[in-house]
């Protein structure tokens, strides 16, 4: 697919503000971009330039008035990261407590090809909860950047920082490129 619309959403972790590498990426490939923040990701964000970036509003909550309609185009695929232990228990579990959940339970609902890049701790990866939410995403068919074979893993306790740099953009963007081009119907 020479192009498409990104959908991406942006979780409160370490490399949330290096998002616009993602943009940077897409947009080089003449995709368009859009951005939806968890509540607590706004605050790692550089909102207007962000906006300025993509030409939308990142958004993180609902319309503010009713009868408003979202400007934003059909996704051809969704990219989710960094993605936090919570978040990705939540969205194995179906949970749209806010508008960014939603967003994602609707697009993954409407088999638009997603990738979710998980930004969490070897304690956090050891638990159950996330191990089940891991294989209930891949079943479900979502692509989850992580494993040996994508050269991303979790990260030992109080090293974020150091993995911050080395958080996988670009690599996020053409396994969801490559998704929505298989996903195109034959012509």
């Amino acid at each position: 697919m020479t192009a498409g619309h990104l959908q991406i959403v942006v979780c409160a972790a370490g490399p949330a503000p290096d998002v616009t590498t993602l943009i940077n990426t897409a947009h080089q490939r003449s995709w368009t971009t859009a951005v939806t923040a968890t509540p607590h990701a706004t605050s790692f964000l550089d909102m207007p330039a962000i906006e300025e970036l993509t030409g939308t509003p990142v958004r993180s909550d609902y319309r503010a008035s009713p009868g408003v309609r979202r400007s934003l185009p059909a996704a051809d695929a969704l990219v989710i990261a960094p993605a936090t232990y919570n978040s990705i228990n939540k969205i194995a579990l179906g949970l749209a407590d806010n508008y960014a959940m939603t967003t994602i339970a609707e697009l993954i609902g409407r088999h638009v090809p997603t990738v979710i890049v998980p930004f969490v701790n070897t304690a956090l990866a050891t638990r159950h909860p996330y191990r089940r939410a891991v294989a209930s995403l891949r079943d479900e068919g979502v692509h989850l950047l992580l494993g040996p074979d994508h050269d991303w893993e979790p990260h030992p306790p109080g090293t974020g920082n150091d993995r911050r740099l080395t958080f996988p953009w670009t690599t996020a963007f053409h396994a969801a490129a490559a998704l929505a081009e298989k996903a195109q119907p034959q012509k």
